[in-house]
């Protein structure tokens, strides 16, 4: 058996598959080529905010407000970042179950956010975003009925079988950390002009509250789901 000709044939279908290859990648990427794509704008919508409470607290949705500025690159197609700094209410609202009390607790925050971006379509285009999100706390507002300090002695407020000290915990954080992840659509005017509505869910990992082992809770994080409008403007 002749093991040089059948190297020297081996090698040379090894080439030209290599060779091959190479071809039809670069025909693939002659045919994928995709110009970047920068563009700026902004954003405006609704909170709906509560805090996971452990131990539970029977709560309800607090909404908010929500606006800012957005930035966007496009490098490859289907595929982008997107960095936002925007103003958030977040909070929660008690529950007190038909008892004649209101109690709602608005936090105030400036978000960073860095996000994947994944899009599909044409002038009508379909996207999903995701990615870390920062806060620095700006301050609070407390919207109540009644004064909590003096809740004790209220007639026929709900004191049973209820946790009510998350009322008159001060805020423990300087800082939120979490994650964001959305959906949603946008539709192109023109080469440089779009509107887009997306839909967006938050989790918080940093606590509001104090969670040390003497403390009433365990965890007390921030969860969000808001509904926006945004413009973008490109301007490359």
């Amino acid at each position: 058996m002749q093991i040089k000709p059948l190297i020297y044939s081996l090698r040379e279908k090894i080439t030209l598959t290599i060779f091959m290859i190479v071809c039809f990648s670069a025909g693939m990427n002659a045919q994928t080529h995709y110009s970047s794509n920068v563009a700026i704008g902004g954003k405006l919508g609704l909170d709906f905010s509560r805090i996971f409470f452990n131990p539970h607290v029977t709560q309800g949705m607090l909404t908010g407000t929500t606006f800012g500025f957005t930035a966007r690159y496009i490098e490859e197609n289907h595929f982008g970042l997107i960095g936002e700094c925007n103003f958030a209410q977040r909070g929660w609202t008690e529950n007190f179950e038909g008892a004649p009390y209101k109690y709602s607790r608005t936090l105030n925050f400036v978000d960073i956010c860095f996000l994947a971006h994944i899009y599909f379509g044409g002038r009508v285009r379909f996207f999903f975003n995701a990615g870390p999100q920062a806060g620095l706390y700006l301050g609070e507002k407390v919207t109540a009925n009644f004064n909590p300090e003096e809740m004790q002695h209220l007639p026929d407020f709900p004191n049973i079988n209820r946790i009510n000290e998350q009322m008159l915990l001060p805020v423990n954080m300087k800082f939120d950390y979490g994650i964001s992840a959305s959906l949603g659509c946008e539709y192109n005017l023109n080469k440089r002009n779009s509107i887009s509505l997306e839909g967006r869910f938050y989790f918080g990992l940093a606590n509001v509250f104090s969670t040390k082992r003497a403390d009433t809770f365990n965890a007390s994080n921030q969860m969000t789901v808001s509904v926006s409008a945004g413009y973008w403007f490109r301007v490359k």
